[in-house]
């Protein structure tokens, strides 16, 4: 028999032409990946990619990190008044910080007026009233229709956020009272809430914990981490979370650097991915927290929650923090008109409430989640929340109703399966407000005479 030998195939005959190929077929991948990357990034951002702003490059590409701190382990900090604050520290977005209060903003409170043409409007409730404060101050949608009223061409809008995450009746009264006290100045105060109010008495009604006491979601894991009663799945959950951080951070600060389309698309994916892993372990964590809540073991707290007698049904639930919520929203009025404070009160659109809006495939898989633990409390709690606003309008509340407020939006205005929007949704909101507080003083007393008593 012949010996059978095995030629090189051709391209293997000759190195060089084969690390020819190989540079050729890379060169072209890279191309069609950064042709692709140019055209998703127009098709998204309406602009070319490279001659793009640079700044709020987190926000702009859709990454929620509502909620994430970057730099710290424990977001939340027990407060002796409040339930709790956000820990004092810097923040990622430029000009902001998470002051000495607790609370997100480029000043330490009391802010003490610097000159009389400043307005300083108080921002209260929770997460979504965070970020409008935020996106107030960086857009300054308030201010600039103010600023078309007759003689208040030149008025500086002052916005100091008293909002935190999870924050819900009377959550925000508490921390009105105690800023007044302080000596805050307010000529301004709008309430940003109700999501809150229905979603997290659900979750203390759940817990055993009464539905007056703030979110057992935020402060029961801090009394866990302080009483070492964690169990080890939510241990782990924890070291998850974490992780994800440090790789959101990371990806956050590749993001402005990157000078070529498919290195900001391939990181911008990455870190929105991320986000989104981020907040699945949160409520992992939540669960196990729950199940560890359980164990009778656990249950030498050394922080006293009142304890909801018995679990109360779903209209008792509901009937309850809608009582809670009006009842709270008239104190608050009640104390900013003896301050002569003109106050607002805005009740949030979720996409849980059913409203004309129609969400398009790809919203539908962000903004929704059959295991949502908000969407049945929403659904179930919001209509009774309407029972109450009249009660309010009754009593004088100045009440914007803005459930319906991102039904024309032609973009995306979710960005997760809680509550928080997009930055077309955040500015659909800020219009809303901004138009409306302005058609209430139009029919009635200036900004201006506000300030003016209140010196």
């Amino acid at each position: 028999m012949k010996n059978l030998t095995l030629k090189k195939p051709k391209f293997l005959q000759n190195p060089r032409e084969l690390i020819g190929i190989i540079a050729v077929n890379l060169v072209m991948l890279l191309v069609f990946l950064e042709l692709g990357s140019l055209g998703w990034y127009f098709i998204r951002y309406k602009e070319l990619f490279y001659t793009r702003s640079q700044n709020e490059e987190a926000e702009k590409a859709g990454i929620n990190l509502a909620g994430i701190r970057l730099n710290n382990s424990i977001v939340e900090r027990l407060h002796p008044y409040f339930g709790y604050v956000q820990t004092p520290g810097p923040d990622f977005r430029p000009g902001f910080k998470y002051n000495q209060a607790g609370f997100i903003s480029p000043h330490e409170y009391p802010f003490v007026r610097t000159n009389p043409n400043q307005l300083i409007v108080g921002v209260f409730g929770g997460s979504v009233a965070s970020n409008y404060s935020i996106f107030e101050i960086q857009n300054k949608v308030l201010e600039n229709k103010i600023r078309q009223m007759p003689g208040l061409e030149n008025k500086e809008i002052v916005i100091l956020s008293f909002a935190v995450g999870g924050y819900k009746q009377p959550q925000q009264l508490l921390v009105l009272n105690y800023f007044l006290s302080a000596g805050q100045e307010f000529d301004m105060i709008i309430n940003i809430d109700g999501f809150n109010e229905v979603a997290f008495a659900n979750e203390n009604n759940q817990s055993n914990i009464n539905i007056m006491m703030p979110s057992s979601q935020h402060v029961v894991p801090l009394t866990n981490i302080a009483n070492n009663s964690l169990s080890t799945k939510a241990t782990k959950a924890m070291i998850r979370i974490n992780d994800h951080k440090t790789n959101l951070k990371n990806a956050l600060e590749l993001l402005p650097k990157c000078r070529l389309a498919y290195c900001y698309a391939l990181t911008s994916l990455y870190a929105q991915n991320t986000a989104k892993t981020y907040r699945e372990d949160v409520l992992s964590f939540e669960k196990e927290r729950k199940k560890s809540a359980k164990n009778k073991e656990n249950q030498g707290s050394i922080v006293y929650f009142y304890p909801q007698k018995k679990e109360l049904s779903s209209a008792q639930l509901y009937e309850a923090a809608a009582n809670n919520w009006m009842k709270t929203s008239l104190l608050m009025k009640q104390i900013a008109n003896s301050n002569n404070i003109p106050y607002f009160h805005v009740l949030q659109p979720n996409q849980y409430h059913a409203t004309k809006r129609v969400f398009s495939e790809a919203e539908k898989k962000v903004a929704f989640s059959e295991d949502s633990p908000y969407k049945d409390a929403v659904k179930l709690g919001y209509p009774v929340l309407f029972q109450k606003a009249n009660e309010l309008q009754k009593n004088g509340v100045n009440l914007l109703i803005g459930v319906e407020v991102l039904d024309s939006l032609p973009d995306m205005a979710y960005i997760d399966t809680c509550c928080h929007y997009t930055p077309a949704g955040e500015m659909a909101l800020s219009n809303y407000i901004a138009d409306g507080i302005i058609n209430i003083f139009n029919q009635g007393n200036s900004p201006n005479n506000s300030a003016q008593s209140s010196k």
